[in-house]
C-alpha cells in the first residue's frame, strides 16, 4: 500500500527521537532500537541490513519461495517480479498496481490486484485468474493485502487505499473478508477504517489485523468456522502524517510480530508489548520470511528489497511451522 507510505520524516532514526526544524526529508540510516531486553533475543546487536535488489519504483508483497527466491509487487511500473538473491529480477507479469501476496495450499501465487478489484491467482508464466472480485454482487474497492488461513482459505483486506481515481465505490464499508477453496467470499468484519496488513498466530486461534488510518492494530479469536469473534486493540503505532503506518505484517514461529510502521519495523510480543523497532533507511511496507531456516527477514522498503538476519525462526503459513 503506497499512499499513505510516501517517505518517512519527521524521525531522528538514531536515536528514535523526533528531529525539529527539519526543512526537507532528514537522511534515514538503519538502526536497532531497544524498548525492552526481550528484542535482542529476538534481533542481534550486530545485524547488519543488506540490500538485495534497488531500482524498483514501489516495493510490495514479498513471498518467499524455498526454492531460493522472492515474488514482489511493483505498485509503480505495476509488475511482479521473480527477484533472485543475487540482486537478479524477472518480469512475471505486468498487471495494474498489485499490491500484497500469499502462496495458497497448492503453492501457488495469489495476487492483490488492485486495478482489477480482485485476488488473483498467478502462473509462473503470467497468466492470472480472477479468484473473487465482487462481494453479494458489489465490486470490491480495492484488495491490500492477503493471507492463507488454517484449513486452507484465503483471508484479505479491501481498504479503498488504491481505490482506482474516477471510478465508484460499490460496497459501503472496507472489510475484511475470507475466500474459500469454492470461490465463495464471506464478510468477516467491517468495522476498520482502512484495514491492511493481516496475519494469524502460529496456532490459529489468534487474527491480526491493522488499521492504516486507525493507525492501530487489532486482535481477533479465530473459530473454527472462519468466524472473528472478541475483536479488541492489539496496539497502536502513533507517528507524523508521513512517517508510515502499520501495514505488512508477519508473525514468528513462537507469536512475536513484526509489523511495518513509523521508522521501519515495529517487534511487538504475543502479549501486545513494543519490544523494539528495527529502523530503516528507506519505510518498508511489508515483509516476508526466508532463507533455509526461515530466520531471515525479506523486507520491501520503497525502491528496495532488503534483507536482515535474526535470531527468530518465522512462521509461514504455506510451509511446515516453525519449532
Amino acid at each position: 500500500m503506497r499512499r499513505l507510505l510516501i517517505t518517512a520524516t519527521g524521525l531522528l532514526l538514531c536515536a528514535g527521537y523526533p528531529a525539529s526544524g527539519q526543512t526537507q526529508t532528514p537522511h534515514r540510516e538503519f538502526g536497532l532500537q531497544s524498548n525492552s531486553p526481550e528484542f535482542w533475543e529476538l534481533i542481534p546487536k550486530e545485524a547488519k541490513l543488506a540490500v538485495v535488489a534497488k531500482g524498483f519504483g514501489f516495493t510490495e508483497g514479498p513471498v518467499w519461495d524455498p526454492a531460493g527466491f522472492l515474488y514482489v509487487s511493483d505498485e509503480e511500473v505495476n509488475k511482479i517480479y521473480k527477484v533472485s538473491l543475487d540482486g537478479q529480477r524477472t518480469e512475471v507479469i505486468a498487471l495494474g498496481d498489485p499490491d500484497g501476496n500469499t502462496y495458497d495450499q497448492q503453492h501457488r501465487l495469489i495476487d492483490c490486484a488492485s486495478v482489477l478489484r480482485a485476488i488473483i491467482r498467478v502462473t509462473p508464466e503470467g497468466q492470472y485468474t480472477i479468484l473473487a472480485d465482487r462481494f453479494e454482487g458489489k465490486k470490491l474497492n480495492s484488495p491490500n493485502d492477503v493471507v492463507l488461513g488454517p484449513g486452507g482459505a484465503l483471508y484479505f483486506t479491501d481498504p479503498t487505499l488504491d481505490l482506482v481515481a474516477g471510478e465508484k465505490q460499490e460496497l459501503s464499508f472496507q472489510g475484511v473478508f475470507r475466500l474459500d477453496a469454492n470461490g465463495k467470499v464471506t464478510l468477516l468484519t467491517k468495522e476498520l477504517s482502512q484495514p491492511n496488513g493481516l496475519a494469524f498466530s502460529p496456532d490459529g486461534k489468534k487474527f491480526y489485523v491493522d488499521d492504516s488510518q486507525q493507525r492501530n492494530i487489532r486482535v481477533y479469536d479465530f473459530q473454527a468456522d472462519g468466524a472473528l469473534t472478541n475483536g479488541r486493540i492489539f496496539g497502536e503505532e502513533p507517528g507524523g502524517k508521513e512517517d508510515g503506518v502499520p501495514d505488512g505484517i508477519k508473525v514468528d514461529g513462537k507469536g512475536n510480530l513484526y509489523i511495518t510502521g513509523p521508522g521501519g519495523i515495529w517487534v511487538w510480543d504475543a502479549n501486545g508489548k513494543h519490544l523494539g523497532t528495527i529502523l530503516m533507511p528507506e519505510q518498508p511496507a511489508n515483509l516476508a520470511w526466508g532463507g533455509k531456516d526461515l530466520r531471515t527477514l525479506y523486507i520491501t522498503a520503497t525502491t528496495s528489497v532488503y534483507k536482515l538476519e535474526t535470531h527468530a525462526q518465522g512462521f509461514v503459513p504455506y510451509m511446515k511451522k516453525a519449532k
